[in-house]
């Protein structure tokens, strides 16, 4: 890699953090992604291989061949592009990356290498992911051909995901091989033999990599290995592996007939898809017998195990015969050894008389065989050639094409005019409005036989379903889910406060759980912000305070105060109502202990004090003065109410009864 590799890619949308793996042609980091807040893998090509069209093509293939591609065991691809690099000597070069699903966990090789032979239970959760992946992308038409334990990621939670679709090909496009230096893509160790041979690949080639696989988990080791790729690769082409039940005692050989299956060297006798891989797996865990496996005993390891050690024992005998009482002679025909003509009295039979015997009689079944083969292929010869002289060439017709504006009476008529025949299907998979076209069978643009029947979908209308619960749920799975349901995602998320979902995983869906939505609505989602509101809880008793806030997600303080609110209920909470606090943060409620007492002061009622003297002491007590009477402040305090000495809230009014002052006393009339 380059050493001015950039701290951040995509103009700072991706801050690339530590280097988490490294392959044959690029580095992976784990990065932030500030756009979406979410972290992701970047698969960074090494800088050296950037200017090779070989590899860049490879690299390109990859981003193109996973992002059309949506299964909850491949690895998900976000993002794809090229940066432009500086060098210390001024020199310029573009770095492509991928921006991958960020998954935690270990790769298969490593959970091997560490802890060997993975149980039954496990190789079997382990090889359904991985079919259930691979059955999804031949669906889709991609092969991966490099499928090994390095490339298969088990997460934390179990999750198996197929990752690194760098060689993957299209179906369609599998003759061209890729190679660099016409050596053959792929790891010799999970090589299929029309690989390793550098013929055409197909999806059977996907299975019998898988086949190595399984062999892998099961005994701990791969079911070849050698000095060297090529040694490793011939004997994919030649050799049969051991039986897994003869590497690990004790293992049912169910599992070698499985293998065996898978790993055939004749593609024709392989599983002829991954999900009839799958289904015989899948019985045999629920205690059945595998259909596929079971009756083709041609693939069977331990039998063809057995067959080449017979073979090779026959022909040693017959090149080292065993000397016994009866006369030999060597029989040029057979290239055996056969007792001469004796009478009554000959010797027991030789285990080379046997073996040479045994030859023979299958010598004479193949010959039978042969013939009855060779009239069968005259016979059916026969009748072909018979159907082609007896009978006309039909005419072809050009199938119409159709869109998504025709109706069914223009489709039949157009069909009508070139002399085909139409049948009408619903399609209940279709998110389009009833009635629209959605697919044909012959494709427009095909050659049909004039007369044929030509199918023809409509939508039968948007199918109503009930958006599912992905609360809690991270933004993958939730997506996953989703879709899984019919539905789309929109890219662009909200960011939502939440009392008790964790950072970045999903508070809700518009529409809502629960609601019914049309299949192929296009839903939002929203996620947590990893804060918290704080709730209102003025005027609630105590308890049911301390419960709302608790339900929010906050770690509640009880402190109570004086206020001018009925006591035992929050008055206030710090931080105050509405603000956005951390999740599980603490807050103090405060509970109302009521209006606070205090003492009436001692105010003369004789007639000696003056108005305005009292209103003064009763000011500075914090009451409020209400006077009855003469308001001027020479006035004399005649009674009061309360009295002085009692207890009462602070702040409370205090009547005052006043008389005016003697003529002698004269003074002020202004009250205050």
């Amino acid at each position: 890699m380059s050493t001015n590799m950039p701290a951040a890619l995509a103009d700072g949308r991706y801050q690339l953090g530590r280097l988490i793996g490294r392959g044959g042609m690029a580095e992976v980091h784990v990065a932030q992604d500030t756009r979406l807040g979410r972290v992701v893998a970047v698969k960074i090509m090494r800088s050296d291989l950037a200017n090779d069209e070989i590899f860049l093509r490879r690299f390109r293939r990859e981003a193109h061949s996973v992002a059309q591609m949506n299964n909850v065991n491949i690895v998900n691809i976000y993002d794809s592009g090229e940066e432009t690099i500086t060098n210390d000597d001024g020199s310029s070069e573009r770095v492509p990356y991928l921006v991958m699903e960020y998954v935690k966990g270990q790769t298969l090789r490593d959970i091997i290498k560490a802890n060997g032979p993975l149980s039954q239970r496990d190789t079997e959760q382990v090889m359904l992911g991985v079919l259930n992946a691979l059955d999804y992308s031949h669906r889709m038409g991609i092969i991966h051909r490099d499928i090994k334990p390095g490339n298969i990621m088990i997460s934390e939670q179990g999750m198996v995901k197929v990752m690194d679709f760098g060689i993957a090909r299209a179906l369609d496009d599998s003759v061209a091989t890729m190679t660099q230096s016409q050596g053959v893509v792929g790891t010799a160790q999970y090589l299929s033999p029309e690989q390793a041979r550098g013929e055409t690949v197909d999806m059977r080639s996907d299975l019998y990599s898988a086949g190595c696989v399984l062999y892998e988990m099961l005994t701990g080791r791969a079911p070849f290995t050698g000095d060297s790729a090529v040694a490793i690769a011939y004997q994919h082409v030649s050799e049969v592996a051991t039986p897994p039940s003869t590497i690990v005692p004790g293992l049912p050989k169910m599992w070698d007939q499985i293998c065996g299956k898978s790993m055939a060297k004749d593609r024709q006798n392989r599983y002829a898809t991954a999900a009839e891989f799958r289904n015989d797996i899948l019985t045999y865990m629920n205690g059945g017998i595998p259909v596929a496996a079971a009756f083709n005993p041609l693939t069977d390891l331990a039998n063809m195990k057995e067959r080449k050690q017979a073979e090779q024992e026959a022909a040693t005998e017959a090149m080292n015969p065993v000397e016994t009482t009866a006369t030999q002679a060597f029989d040029p025909l057979t290239g055996a050894y056969q007792p001469a003509a004796q009478g009554a009295g000959t010797a027991l039979k030789t285990r080379t008389e046997r073996a040479a015997e045994e030859r023979e009689r299958k010598k004479k079944k193949i010959i039978i065989a042969s013939v009855i083969g060779g009239i069968v292929a005259v016979l059916a010869i026969a009748g072909i050639v018979f159907g082609i002289t007896h009978m006309r060439k039909p005419q072809s017709v050009t199938v119409p094409t159709f869109t998504s504006t025709t109706t069914q009476a223009r489709a039949r008529e157009q069909l009508s005019s070139v002399g085909l025949k139409m049948k009408v299907e619903q399609d209940t998979d279709s998110s389009k409005p009833k009635g629209t076209f959605t697919r044909q069978t012959p494709k427009g643009g095909a050659k049909a036989v004039k007369g044929s029947t030509v199918i023809v979908w409509f939508s039968a209308g948007p199918e109503s379903r009930q958006v599912p619960n992905v609360k809690g749920k991270t933004q993958a799975q939730a997506k996953d889910i989703l879709k899984s349901a019919g539905f789309k995602v929109s890219p662009a998320t909200q960011t939502e406060d939440s009392p008790d979902v964790v950072k970045d995983h999903v508070t809700r869906t518009d529409p809502a759980a629960g609601q019914p939505a049309d299949k192929g609505t296009t839903l939002m989602l929203y996620v947590s912000s990893g804060m918290t509101k704080v709730p209102d809880v003025t005027g609630q008793q105590k308890d049911a305070a301390v419960k709302t806030l608790s339900s929010a997600g906050l770690s509640v303080v009880v402190e109570s105060e004086y206020a001018n609110a009925p006591k035992d209920t929050a008055t206030r909470t710090d931080p105050g109502a509405g603000s956005s606090v951390a999740q599980r943060s603490s807050v103090t409620v405060y509970i109302s202990r009521g209006k606070e007492q205090v003492q009436v002061p001692n105010i003369t009622t004789d007639g000696t004090m003056s108005l305005g003297e009292a209103r003064a002491l009763l000011q500075a007590a914090g009451f409020q003065v209400s006077v009855n009477g003469p308001n001027a402040n020479n006035a004399k305090v005649t009674s009061m109410s309360p009295g002085p000495g009692q207890q009462v809230d602070k702040g409370s009014t205090i009547t005052l009864a006043t008389q005016a002052p003697s003529s002698s006393e004269g003074g002020s009339t202004g009250g205050q």
